[in-house]
């Protein structure tokens, strides 16, 4: 089958997020598992040119590199064909504790896609970081298996904000609307969720308040990333001790961004470029946020 179109890009939820963090300005280190092969070396070296420190990086003899081909049919409809690879055979003692502990916000991107690293064992590692005092973040995939609760409810008390789609989060709870699914997911320690839910933005919820913020309008090319992009500007917001309806803006902004380019980070913007969106859209009082930021 002949296509328009063939390349290469960096991919997967920790390394959009983490390359979308670098990109607004974050100090971002990486930590996962690649094998000892071509697509391992381009992870490294992809990271590395985005400013994101690789040291936590580990490597695997007995597995090659986790990789996904993504097919993007004429409609912009994503389908994809996954290896787990090397993340297979991820595990707490493959993680740098001290970059964990030394870190003001530990995200854990691709839940339920990681073997030897979900469940108890993610659950050990997360809950270490809370009494290090490092803010908790958590983003899962889409589970083929069904095993959505059985292996989140041993993390989920040791999650300060939970970023799954709306039907992810429809999975995990058995709940049909996002006020319902967030009140199970807060029921088992979940302190912010934060649901995607595409074209209509994001709903978020703490104990205290509750938004919804309507999705940015932008010529959309290709979706891919577009999730974990929104997570990069929320944990962006987070970090620089926005009020909650701002942070959710600014997720949607990056989020917007990334669908206007192919691939999943190529759309991505700096946090002067993303604010002067902002601006654009909401007003000058983005320029003020963007200097009360502590980031």
């Amino acid at each position: 089958m002949l296509v328009d179109d063939m390349g290469m890009s960096i991919g997967g939820c920790a390394a959009n997020t983490g390359i979308g963090l670098a990109k607004l300005g974050v100090d971002t280190s990486i930590i996962g598992k690649i094998g000892r092969d071509g697509f391992g070396a381009f992870v490294r070296e992809a990271m590395a040119a985005e400013g994101v420190d690789t040291s936590g990086i580990a490597v695997a003899d007995e597995a090659n590199t986790s990789a996904t081909m993504v097919m993007i049919d004429s409609g912009g409809e994503r389908t994809f064909i996954h290896c787990i690879g090397a993340n297979a055979t991820m595990k707490p003692s493959d993680i740098d504790m001290d970059l964990v502990r030394n870190a003001q916000l530990f995200h854990f991107a691709g839940a339920l896609v990681m073997p030897g690293f979900d469940g108890e064992p993610a659950a050990s590692v997360m809950k270490a970081a809370q009494e290090a005092g490092t803010i908790t973040s958590l983003d899962v995939v889409w589970d083929d298996t069904g095993r959505w609760m059985e292996l989140l409810e041993p993390v989920l008390p040791y999650t300060d904000i939970f970023l799954p789609s709306f039907s992810e989060a429809v999975e995990i709870t058995g709940k049909n609307t996002p006020e319902e699914a967030s009140e199970v997911l807060m029921a088992h320690g979940v302190k912010t969720v934060a649901l995607k839910m595409g074209p209509e933005g994001c709903y978020v919820r703490t104990a205290d308040e509750e938004v919804r913020v309507p999705a940015f309008e932008v010529c959309a090319v290709d979706g891919t990333g577009s999730g974990d992009a929104f997570v990069a500007g929320f944990l962006l917001g987070t970090l620089a001790g926005w009020e909650l309806r701002d942070v959710a803006r600014m997720a949607n902004a990056v989020g917007a961004m990334c669908v206007t380019a192919p691939g999943a980070t190529t759309g991505l913007k700096s946090f002067s470029e993303t604010t002067d969106f902002l601006v654009e859209q909401d007003g000058d009082r983005w320029r003020g946020l963007a200097k009360s930021a502590r980031v």
